[in-house]
């Protein structure tokens, strides 16, 4: 990819899953990356000197993405720290699941506050300083767009959220030639959705490619949508899940 080399990305959730194979493929593009992770310090270290590994600069800030505030200030911060953020990955997401009937307010609260009130109070705080062809680029899912189950009535409302918010934002920023965009992962493999979950053979007969992706398929398409080959491209919701949704 082109126009990677000494950006700096700030990645939200960063230290597993989609988010590390997204922070792995900007260091190897020579990118420098920030990013945060909400519990395992240990985890987080061993992320860190994994990306320094490439020769970028890395650094890893415990941040709970439900906390808003929290997280504007670990931006301000890097900010200052590395002059600039080029590139903004909202990744940072939760999944739970439940009959409706047992939904809480609290659990709307909780949900609400990690998948869409950080993906705004990060962009918020990131285009007060980002210079003409930054990118913004949130992680939503295929669910955004259909409801497979009952079960996920919170999430797939918190992903539907993210696509007006990106196309709105697209057009609030074009003008400083920001781009914005959503990719849409479906069943990818990590801790949260393993391959051999209860459900992943349901989910597989709804594919057209049957099978999990990966991490770096995702990883994949955030840089490239970040590179300077993406640079005509905003205001896009790019759903790359198998063909689930087809």
């Amino acid at each position: 990819m082109t126009g990677l080399t000494n950006k700096v990305a700030f990645i939200t959730g960063g230290s597993r899953g989609i988010g590390a194979a997204i922070a792995n493929r900007f260091a190897a593009e020579g990118t420098n990356v920030v990013f945060t992770y909400a519990r395992s310090i240990t985890q987080a270290k061993e992320q860190e000197e994994k990306l320094k590994a490439f020769g970028v600069k890395s650094l890893a800030i415990q941040v709970d993405s439900a906390d808003a505030l929290a997280l504007q200030n670990a931006i301000s911060s890097t900010i200052k720290e590395f002059g600039s953020i080029d590139i903004l990955v909202n990744n940072a997401g939760i999944c739970p699941s439940g009959d409706f009937g047992a939904i809480t307010l609290e659990d709307f609260d909780q949900i609400m506050d990690i998948n869409v009130k950080a993906v705004f109070a990060a962009s918020h705080a990131v285009v007060k300083s980002m210079a003409e062809g930054g990118r913004i680029i949130s992680i939503g899912s295929n669910l955004g767009d259909i409801a497979v189950t009952g079960d996920t009535i919170l999430y797939s409302m918190s992903k539907s959220a993210l696509q007006g918010f990106t196309k709105g934002l697209a057009r609030a920023l074009g003008p400083k030639n920001i781009t914005v965009n959503l990719v849409q992962p479906g069943p990818i493999d990590t801790d949260m959705n393993p391959a051999d979950a209860p459900l992943a053979d349901f989910l597989r007969s709804r594919m057209a490619l049957p099978e999990y992706g990966t991490g770096d398929d995702i990883a994949g398409l955030v840089v490239f949508l970040a590179s300077s080959d993406g640079k005509y491209i905003t205001g896009s919701t790019l759903t790359i899940d198998g063909g689930m949704n087809a």
